[in-house]
């Protein structure tokens, strides 16, 4: 949050509808422990209060994917030591001492990270917490079936030295999203997971955590819950494959709602083109609204005319190309002749449909991209409002 009262726009953040969420992902398996992915601002979400919240609600677990956004985070919950917090991304020359000092649990998936963890470990002389990374088809991180013997080595010589608690084991599915090819590639990616689990136990880890599932595999694959399940989208309230399964099938609510007060209205004569290229021309005479949101807010130029807002339970279209800071919607006119819609009211740009605004969803489609872009571009000089 940077522009304070004064911006004319803000993302309303539902904490209740968060509680409500993890509740119904609960339900999923009741004997999975949850880990709250907060990554990238929790989605776009805030992420420290998302995960101070998320604690009052029982989580312990918190996923942030940069070294440097989990030292964030850290520091956003002093006081709140019980918090676990994983990360998985940081650069070869990363400062790992601060990494450890900050308590954080440490994604490894070569000796190579393992042999610097323990040079750390040894300067700021406090053990570090590592989660072995295995790559069972996803092709990022994480050590292959032929590398996963020598990094098991590794891992056992850091444990019997101390410098080291090998803690847990994990890897990513690819398509559980999916269904037909993505099905029967996600259930590879379960085999594999499962011998690497046998192997790491094999070589004395027996104890390890293991967490496979994000969103998708909570969702749909009971198998591949393992001890702990990592709540990303879904705990934001959105699906995370719309065409297999609706937000509102999953009983889930979004929890970000995106509004903005029109900072002009003026009425624009038939055959005056609106915004950039002058693609759309006005067919009648009519109001114009400007919503003082754009592109350098994170509205997706792809979506432009093919989306609307909502105000009083109407919807109104936008029109012409989303410019960086502004858009324009086309809000008709009224028997009297008098603006539908005046300066200072607010527009809904997404929610959850209740409304009549657009969902995240909805958002995707018109830009052809997922709902995860949608709200994980929203820039920060949009103030969140927590409710």
């Amino acid at each position: 949050m940077v522009m304070g009262t004064d911006f004319p726009a803000r993302a309303v953040i539902d904490l209740s509808a968060l509680e409500k969420n993890l509740n119904q992902l609960r339900k999923c398996d009741s004997n999975v422990s949850a880990m709250a992915i907060v990554k990238a601002n929790a989605y776009g979400h805030g992420g420290v209060q998302i995960a101070r919240a998320a604690l009052e609600f029982g989580v312990k677990w918190f996923g942030v994917a940069q070294l440097a956004e989990a030292i964030e985070l850290r520091a956003g919950l002093t006081g709140f030591p019980q918090a676990r917090i994983f990360t998985w991304i940081f650069s070869p020359d990363a400062d790992l001492e601060t990494a450890i000092k900050a308590d954080l649990d440490i994604a490894v998936s070569n000796p190579e990270t393992l042999l610097r963890l323990v040079s750390a470990a040894r300067a700021v002389g406090k053990t570090a917490r590592v989660h072995l990374t295995i790559d069972t088809g996803m092709g990022r991180e994480g050590a292959l079936p032929d590398k996963l013997s020598p990094l098991l080595s590794a891992a056992q010589l850091a444990s019997d030295e101390g410098t080291v608690e090998i803690v847990g084991i994990w890897s990513h599915l690819a398509r559980a999203d999916e269904v037909g090819a993505g099905q029967d590639a996600t259930l590879r990616q379960l085999s594999r997971f499962g011998q690497s689990c046998k192997a790491a136990e094999q070589r004395g880890f027996t104890r390890l955590i293991r967490h496979l599932s994000a969103s998708s595999g909570l969702l749909w694959y009971p198998q591949a819950h393992f001890d702990l399940a990592r709540y990303g989208i879904a705990m934001y309230g959105l699906t995370p494959n719309p065409a297999r399964a609706t937000t509102a099938s999953l009983q889930l609510t979004p929890i970000m709602r995106l509004e903005a007060d029109l900072i002009s209205v003026k009425r624009i004569p038939a055959g005056h083109p609106v915004s950039y290229g002058g693609t759309w021309v006005a067919p009648r005479d009519t109001y114009i609204g400007i919503v003082p949101l754009g592109y350098a807010d994170g509205i997706d130029r792809h979506a432009s005319g093919k989306i609307w807002v909502a105000a009083n339970g109407q919807k109104y279209p936008q029109v012409g190309r989303i410019c960086m800071d502004q858009f324009m919607v086309d809000l008709g006119n009224t028997p009297d002749g008098q603006p539908p819609l005046k300066p200072g009211e607010t527009v809904r740009l997404w929610g959850d449909g209740s409304q009549g605004e657009p969902t995240a969803d909805d958002w995707a489609g018109a830009a052809d991209t997922i709902n995860y872009t949608i709200v994980t571009a929203l820039n920060s000089r949009v103030p969140r409002i927590y409710i």
